[in-house]
């Protein structure tokens, strides 16, 4: 595979706070501008879908364009016709930099022992007692970004909801969620929701391409982009020939839902030891990816619907208590796929 990068090097998943130019999504995005133009901007956002689409990349794409314009009847914002903001521009950089004093970004952060935590902690949200208290540092708008509010703990979900309630002048929050049916009803009722769809093919390669350094014609790619279910972050994922292999073996299996092979079962599991961490993800990856779909889609009856988001609690469970206890991959590959077994089940 061709790529400018130097042979051997991994392929790093560019981070949303600095990644300036958006694929597909127009629609989106014209709302987002829509609404900020007409001087009636609702104060909260979720914006939903599928991970790895861009969603993140959204919202970080709105908050240079609030925090560059503050004032909704400028010229500039008024003649705008994207929230496109200039990669050189300051607060391009300070964004970037996690260094704008008038963006507060909530996401997992570092525990006592400098591990990830697996949920964002109700002392982070009270952080935003504090930022939307104090006077905007440039005069102007304050940014709040939650990526994503998936996880929020409940102690979190509460205190965020209190902010939603009564929101200060001039407060703007971007919810992004992969799962906006599992947030508290409450928190959903004070956003406006704005829901992404996977990417179209020809943006995944596009995207995928400027990312990697791969050329947009490379036949891996294709493969990979196929393959990645509408999103860059898991078609990067996937350029890996080891991974793209894994990714088409447990798209099979999961086709064959709610069939079960017990052969292939096990050597899909023997291939992901406890070194190898990449693979797993992956694995990870695909079956969250196949629940979420499952939960966006239309479905008549309450009670399967409920059955799947139980699934989803189960699975990312037992995926937390894995990497946590560095238990064995096997049981848990094969208690997954019975979970979703049922999953798939009229």
């Amino acid at each position: 595979m061709s790529r400018d990068n130097e042979k051997g090097d991994d392929i790093a998943i560019p981070e949303p706070r600095s990644t300036t130019v958006l694929f597909g999504h127009r629609d989106a995005e014209q709302t987002l501008l829509s609404a900020y133009r007409s001087g009636h901007l609702p104060h909260a956002w979720l914006i939903g879908g599928p991970p790895g689409i861009g969603k993140a990349t959204l919202a970080y794409r709105m908050a240079r364009f609030v925090l560059t314009h503050p004032d909704q009847a400028a010229p500039s914002v008024q003649s705008a016709e994207t929230l496109a903001v200039s990669r050189d521009h300051g607060v391009c950089h300070r964004i970037a930099a996690r260094a704008h004093t008038d963006l507060l970004v909530l996401e997992r952060g570092l525990n006592e022992s400098g591990t990830l935590r697996t949920v964002i902690t109700v002392d982070e949200v009270r952080r935003t007692v504090s930022f939307f208290g104090s006077t905007a540092g440039e005069g102007g708008w304050r940014v709040c970004v939650i990526d994503t509010a998936d996880d929020l703990n409940a102690p979190a979900a509460n205190a965020l909801l209190k902010v939603l309630e009564e929101p200060p002048a001039k407060a703007l929050f971007l919810l992004v969620s992969n799962t906006p049916g599992r947030l508290l009803p409450t928190i959903r009722s004070r956003c406006r929701r704005l829901d992404l769809h996977p990417l179209a093919l020809p943006d995944v390669i596009s995207a995928a391409a400027t990312a990697s350094g791969c050329d947009p014609a490379d036949a891996e790619l294709a493969q990979a982009a196929a393959l990645g279910e509408g999103s860059v972050a898991h078609t990067l994922q996937l350029l890996d020939g080891d991974s793209l292999r894994l990714r088409r073996k447990l798209a099979d299996l999961l086709d064959r839902l709610p069939s079960l092979d017990e052969r292939e079962l096990h050597t899909l599991s023997d291939s992901l030891g406890r070194a190898n961490e990449g693979a797993f993800e992956v694995v990870m990856e695909g079956m969250r990816n196949w629940l979420s779909a499952k939960l966006d889609a239309p479905i008549s009856e309450p009670a399967r619907l409920a059955r799947v988001a139980e699934v989803w609690d189960k699975l990312s469970g037992a995926a937390r208590d894995v990497e946590t206890l560095n238990l064995e991959r096997k049981p848990m590959i094969f208690a997954a796929f019975s979970l979703l077994a049922e999953a798939a089940r009229p």
